[in-house]
């Protein structure tokens, strides 16, 4: 691959996609970014193609991650030719999104929720969920790959032109992904990838990419607005889910440092599920006055509700919304239905319902356990936002003075937090959980452009990889080993001693690569073996390479991977190893052969194993 000419970083969203980038400028002067203030404009957005209506194509900063699959008279007349595309059946963005609401069983959303859902099988075609038979399907996987492919399609047709070396493929990406996302589900995701042909990619959490963000709009005077001793909680509640994580300062030589310590649950729950609950309070109010809606107005409603709800929490000084309903049936032809949306009607169903005040040990509500439910999302059955902080927070073991797991400063991202009424809920909800009830002061992080940020945090977390930038570390908290059994002659009834060979040392940076060059060994392919991983957190200097033969005591087993490696069956192979801890918490094994091409790969989660 040639050298890339830029740095890309793509928030794939729940329910918005988002692309920023910055050159890569590896000059001296451009070394000192983000201390130089007047170099904050570094980092752009793409202003994405994508269908805004009926035929009409516009650009947009943000491009919602809606898939619509049209009828065949829909497409007649390519009434939905691409540039890059003229023959294309299927649309992405502004149009899918709207026209789905109307036709739902033609549209695909959510996908990349689906892509954590354990109870299906994620590459078959199961999208739109419960699509008629004259509907064509979809996995989860292949959805994914559609919208990173008209993101790709999209900045080859703007950035690449007739250059095929500007083409995205060829550009160091970073990808964000939840911080919550389990190995499958990031592997899947590195799969849509490589189907949309963004075949080398960084996979970034997308908390940290909202801090990275933070950093990058702040310069400098990012260390005036934290302190030694602050743990910062990244609150991240966008259209489908809400995300948490704990970011601690720290100092070091006299600098001060930024670590990430823990990570939430992947979440169900956010604007979706707030403009539903509008939604089905309006229409209860309607059939009380005796008006009673039907599915395809409800869906409507939702839409109008979305818009009332963004308007209200936007502008405080704004009691009402209007809402209007397009009529059905014969006595409403032609005509419409219109309501209203109060903000007092905001405060009781959001407020009340999503952000309500709890005790610090309250946990999340559970349903009432029904034997048979509908296949489909999991979504959280307590919808209370507050309620599962608590939870996270009150799970997390940390070293810190009075005040233990409450956070002294919170960072806000996701498009639900631009109300900043919903922003002072958060904080004073926290404020009550303090235990002598004093501790009230807890700092919000002002931030901007929180629909934008996590793709510009992982575009400047490309630039401080290249040193160009502030890193959170997220180091290693222990050493980590694989067993290695030992060449010696056979003894009966004694099996060969298994060595610990050190592949990741106590504080190794998350997103650094290593090797062991100096040594071979052998690997054994095609029938089932299995590799023991070990752990110590006693055992701090011992360096990649290093092999510990008496290791009872220092060093313990974590867990064993049973697999069979591709290959001729019973065959050998001699390998040196290549290390790479990735930036979302896994030590990535790579077994590689000196006169083959050929990889093997193993692959162990650090932070799943640590929880």
């Amino acid at each position: 691959m040639n050298k890339p000419a830029y740095i890309i970083g793509i928030d794939l969203g729940t329910t918005n996609s988002v692309v920023a980038y910055t050159a890569i400028d590896d000059s001296p002067e451009n070394q000192e970014y983000p201390k130089n203030p007047e170099k904050s404009d570094r980092i752009s957005i793409l202003e994405i193609p994508q269908f805004v209506g009926a035929g009409v194509m516009e650009n947009r900063q943000v491009l919602p991650s809606f898939i619509y699959i049209p009828s065949p008279h829909e497409t007649a007349n390519h009434a939905f030719s691409l540039p890059w595309d003229p023959e294309n059946h299927l649309i992405v963005g502004e149009y899918a999104r709207d026209r789905g609401a109307e036709v739902p069983q033609r549209m695909i959303a959510s996908a990349k929720s689906w892509l954590c859902h354990t109870m299906i099988d994620r590459n078959k075609d199961v999208l739109p969920w419960g699509r008629p038979d004259d509907v064509p399907g979809f996995s989860p996987v292949a959805a994914s790959a559609m919208i990173l492919g008209h993101i790709r399609n999209a900045w080859n047709f703007r950035m690449a032109g007739d250059d095929p070396s500007l083409n995205m493929e060829n550009q160091e990406i970073f990808l964000t992904v939840p911080a919550s996302f389990d190995a499958v589900a990031r592997e899947l995701t590195v799969r849509a990838a490589e189907m949309a042909g963004l075949a080398h990619i960084t996979l970034l959490e997308e908390p940290q990419a909202a801090f990275y963000s933070w950093i990058a709009s702040s310069g400098d005077a990012w260390r005036k607005k934290v302190r030694k001793g602050d743990l910062v909680l990244v609150c991240d509640i966008g259209g489908g889910t809400a995300d948490f994580s704990l970011i601690r300062v720290s100092e070091d030589n006299g600098e001060l440092a930024l670590e990430r310590i823990a990570v939430g649950d992947h979440l169900l729950v956010g604007g979706d599920n707030m403009d539903l609950a509008l939604a089905y309070d309006v229409s209860r109010n309607m059939a009380d006055a005796g008006t009673r809606l039907d599915p395809w107005q409800m869906r409507g409603l939702i839409q109008s509700c979305r818009t009332a709800k963004e308007a209200i929490l936007s502008h405080p000084d704004t009691s009402e919304y209007p809402v209007t309903i397009l009529g059905r049936g014969s006595s409403l032809i032609g005509g419409t239905l219109k309501t209203s949306l109060t903000s007092d009607g905001i405060k009781n169903v959001i407020m009340d319902g999503f952000f309500p005040f709890c005790e610090f040990d309250e946990q999340p509500k559970k349903d009432s356990r029904i034997g048979l439910k509908e296949a489909g999302l999991f979504y959280e059955s307590d919808p209370a936002v507050t309620r599962h902080l608590a939870r996270f927070l009150n799970r997390q073991v940390i070293e810190q003075d009075a005040g233990g797991r409450i956070p002294t400063a919170v960072l806000f991202n996701g498009g639900v937090m631009k109300a900043a009424s919903l922003r002072d809920r958060i904080v004073r909800a926290m404020g009550t959980w303090h235990p002598d009830g004093s501790k009230t002061g807890i700092r919000e992080i002002a931030t901007h452009d929180t629909d934008l940020a996590v793709a510009r945090g992982a575009a400047y977390y490309g630039l401080a990889r290249r040193g160009s930038g502030i890193r959170i570390r997220g180091g290693l908290g222990k050493s980590y080993y694989i067993g290695v059994a030992a060449s010696m002659p056979a003894v009966p009834g004694m099996p060969a001693p298994v060595k610990a060979l050190c592949v990741a040392p106590f504080g190794m940076e998350e997103g650094t690569d290593a090797n062991i060059r100096d040594k071979e060994f052998v690997l054994v392919v095609g029938e089932p073996v299995r590799f023991d991983f070990l752990g110590s957190s006693v055992r701090k200097t011992d360096a990649i390479g290093h092999i510990v033969e008496d290791w009872q005591g220092d060093i313990e087993e974590i867990t064993t991977i049973e697999t069979s490696l591709d290959g001729e069956p019973g065959s050998i192979i001699r390998v040196t190893i290549e290390i790479r801890v990735t930036e979302i918490g896994t030590i990535e094994l790579w077994c590689v052969p000196a006169d083959d091409d050929k990889q093997w790969k193993l692959e162990f989660n650090v932070r799943e194993q640590a929880g």
